[in-house]
């Protein structure tokens, strides 16, 4: 694979992990898309022979600039967008093999803009995902309050339990949507710019939930436009442009300002996070900033 400009993707191991060694060993490799061209209707494809592993118990962040088919490839991993060409295969098996049901007891996902029904209430949202753990056999159970209830706390909204989830506020409204992925309890979650809505501080809440989710050995595939902070979290950064992947790895392996100008077109410099120790990315001044200076 190539860079925009003909060279070789960069591309570092996970974890300290040789992938040409381990192959595709489903105790590293979870989920992956193998060779996927991405297309809805009958439109040009967004993506083109797309092949990504994603790492097992991992916090994989997917950066690029609008456009780039970022969130058609989460699309595509959580079965919302069926590939045209190539396959996304689930612990060893095509997600096409996978009946309803049994794909939403492994793989959760939020989209970018879920719809709640009218006058739901917080609890009666985040109860649904329990749907997929219930048969004839197995109705509601203690369990299932346990999992809602550990999910209200999580993302600090046991106080709106009750609140129908229309009343609340923007970030309110994410942090519910979130709750719902956490209390279905799936090894795997699929986040489409989940800081949407979030103030700053609530941004970074939600960001130590995911990286606690992944050290616990949950699998975290999350798109996010704030590059600083993809850098910080991300245990393997995947950078998208023009519906291709052109580097991927660790942050501070692959991260650099000649690939955010090449990418976004923005001059900057990439330094040392003096409290985090991973890459952070600043602007350089523009002729503006220089006048006001």
């Amino acid at each position: 694979m190539t860079s925009l400009h003909g060279d070789r993707i960069r591309q570092t191991p996970v974890d300290a992990l040789d992938t040409a060694a381990i192959g595709h060993d489903e105790d590293v490799w979870s989920l992956r898309a193998e060779g996927v061209t991405l297309a809805y209707g009958g439109e040009a494809p967004v993506v083109r022979r797309l092949s990504l592993d994603v790492p097992r118990a991992g916090l994989t962040v997917v950066v690029g600039p609008n456009g780039c088919g970022k969130s058609t490839v989460l699309k595509a991993l959580g079965r919302i967008v069926t590939p045209a060409e190539g396959d996304v295969i689930l612990h060893g098996r095509s997600l096409r093999r996978y009946r309803g049901k049994a794909v939403a007891r492994r793989l959760a996902l939020l989209p970018q803009t879920p719809i709640a029904p009218e006058r739901i209430t917080v609890r009666d949202l985040v109860g649904r995902s329990r749907y997929p753990h219930h048969s004839l056999l197995r109705q509601w159970s203690d369990a299932d309050d346990a999992a809602v209830a550990g999910a209200l706390e999580s993302t600090g909204l046991t106080d709106s339990a009750d609140r129908q989830v229309g009343e609340l506020s923007g970030g309110q409204r994410q942090r519910a949507w979130f709750a719902m992925v956490l209390a279905q309890e799936t090894d795997i979650v699929l986040l489409d710019e989940p800081t949407t809505f979030l103030d700053i501080s609530h941004q970074y809440e939600l960001l130590e939930l995911c990286a606690r989710l992944h050290l616990a050995g949950r699998t975290i595939v999350a798109v996010l436009h704030d590059l600083n902070q993809a850098a910080r979290y991300a245990t393997h950064l995947v950078v998208m442009a023009a519906g291709r992947i052109v580097a991927q790895g660790a942050p501070s392996q692959i991260l650099t300002a000649e690939l955010v100008t090449e990418v976004f077109g923005l001059a900057c410099d990439v330094i040392v996070d003096p409290h985090a120790g991973t890459p952070l990315i600043i602007p350089l001044p523009t002729a503006r900033d220089r006048s006001q200076a």
